[in-house]
């Protein structure tokens, strides 16, 4: 496409040459003639000023860019939307596969794709432009909404509900057992789980993540969340939408995680405990305690200005131990020294 028709599909104001063609985006330092790429903001200007790109989407026009520019409010949105345009994968076509199957009383929108060794239960609903990739398996009574994807080997267990448009990668297990046990008489005895698991609208869950079903109610992923690999979200947990769970991150049971929440990469929290609105987890916190909104760091988490400040003391300690030492020489000396008077 020429940029003119891409500022056109961007929603943007263009300057520079209208005509020049467009066949691929890419990142600044990977970008070469016909690729569209995006400058956050004036920070990048040295870098986009190196790039071999042929156009740039900005948030303001700037000075001493020779290729197009075209302004729009976001620039990281623009490019994302660019990629949807040029780069978006194709979805398989509609009908179940002749190797699928599908249980008596399911029902698969015609509009749905079943791919090969999927396994529909009975009393499965599929909802009109969902694919089920290759060796799914949907347990009884699941109903999966519209336009959603779910790839190979996903295993989505009974009676789940998975809202519309949302997205889970290869291998996350919806629905598993959550982890309940007590103690009787020095064993373990299991709490039945018979619960389920309740995920929303434009939620995206990554590849072997796993979300248990409740022991009684609902773990429930609110709307518009979005949760990374290899995640564990545990039984009862509810969290609220548009929050973002990074990789390697795990969540005990019946915790209460707010909206707009960020829980970096590695976290860990405790059972039963509320975490506000807007709280942000920086990597590897552990949590022991209910958090009010605000930046968190550490484990235990505290704020993250109190866990800099304690680190930076960490960093000290052997000088600090050097000074102490020499201090204790010196008080020792004293004491000799007036020992002998």
């Amino acid at each position: 496409m020429k940029v003119a028709d891409l500022a056109k599909l961007l929603g943007g104001e263009l300057r520079g040459e209208p005509d020049r063609e467009i066949v691929g985006a890419a990142g600044l330092e990977d970008a070469g003639e016909g690729h569209a790429s995006f400058v956050a903001d004036k920070k990048g200007l040295p870098l986009a000023a190196k790039s071999r790109a042929s156009c740039f989407i900005v948030g303001e026009f700037m000075e001493g860019l020779d290729a197009p520019q075209i302004r729009v409010e976001n620039p990281q949105l623009g490019f994302a939307r660019l990629l949807g345009l040029l780069y978006e994968a194709k979805r398989p076509p509609a009908g179940v596969h002749e190797l699928a199957f599908v249980a008596e009383g399911a029902e698969v929108s015609p509009d749905a794709s079943v791919g090969a060794f999927a396994y529909i239960s009975a009393g499965v609903a599929v909802g009109a432009g969902t694919a089920v990739y290759p060796g799914v398996f949907v347990g009884e009574g699941t109903t999966i909404g519209r336009d959603c994807l779910l790839y190979p080997n996903v295993v989505v267990r009974e009676g789940v509900k998975v809202g519309d448009r949302v997205t889970i990668h290869p291998c996350a297990v919806i629905g598993a057992d959550g982890f309940g046990y007590f103690q009787h008489k020095g064993m373990h005895a299991k709490m039945p789980q018979v619960g389920s698991v309740v995920i929303g609208d434009d939620v995206e869950i990554g590849a072997c993540t796993t979300i248990d079903r409740a022991t009684t109610g609902n773990t429930v992923i609110g709307r518009g969340t979005k949760i990374d690999n290899l995640v564990q979200v545990a039984h009862n947990v509810r969290i609220g939408e548009h929050s973002i769970v990074v990789s390697q991150a795990g969540i005990a049971g019946s915790c209460r995680i707010g909206t707009g929440v960020m829980i970096g990469g590695q976290v860990g929290l405790a059972d039963h405990l509320t975490i506000d609105d807007g709280v942000v987890l920086a990597a590897r916190s552990g949590v022991m305690n209910d958090l009010k909104k605000g930046v968190y760091a550490g484990a235990p988490a505290v704020p993250r200005r109190d866990f800099m400040r304690a680190t930076s003391y960490f960093f000290k300690l052997p000088e600090l131990a050097a000074k102490i030492k020499a201090l204790e020489e010196k008080l020792a000396n004293i004491e000799r020294s007036r020992g002998d008077d």
